[in-house]
């Protein structure tokens, strides 16, 4: 079993930057995919970021040029650079890993942007 843990959430005011980090335990060798969701208030979850471990990254369209999703395999830990953030960016940021049939999800983090 994998166990995710998310931190950097806050508040910050739009145009501020925040990086949120997910570091993971357990059977993290047989992660396949870590991605970035997010729920926003009265919306759906969104995949905002994946990377997979041969390095293929996709991005949310709305979060293109701004966030950057990157792996440090020695920390088994990902990250979300997000910079330029708008009120829409706000929401509770979940970490996903997906091992094929099994998908393990952090408990997220909540990042508020205020206008």
């Amino acid at each position: 079993q994998v166990q995710l843990v998310e931190s950097g959430g806050g508040l910050v005011q739009a145009g501020g930057s925040l990086r949120l980090a997910c570091a993971a335990s357990g059977a993290i060798s047989s992660i396949n995919t870590m991605a970035w969701y997010r729920r926003a208030p009265g919306k759906q979850h969104d995949l905002v970021a994946s990377i997979t471990t041969t390095g293929i990254i996709e991005y949310k369209d709305s979060v293109k040029g701004r966030f950057t999703i990157s792996r440090d395999n020695a920390k088994n830990t990902v990250y979300l650079q997000m910079n330029s953030l708008k009120p829409e960016d706000t929401g509770v940021y979940y970490c996903e890993a997906n091992q094929g049939p099994r998908i393990s999800w952090g408990r997220g983090t909540q990042v508020t942007v205020s206008s």
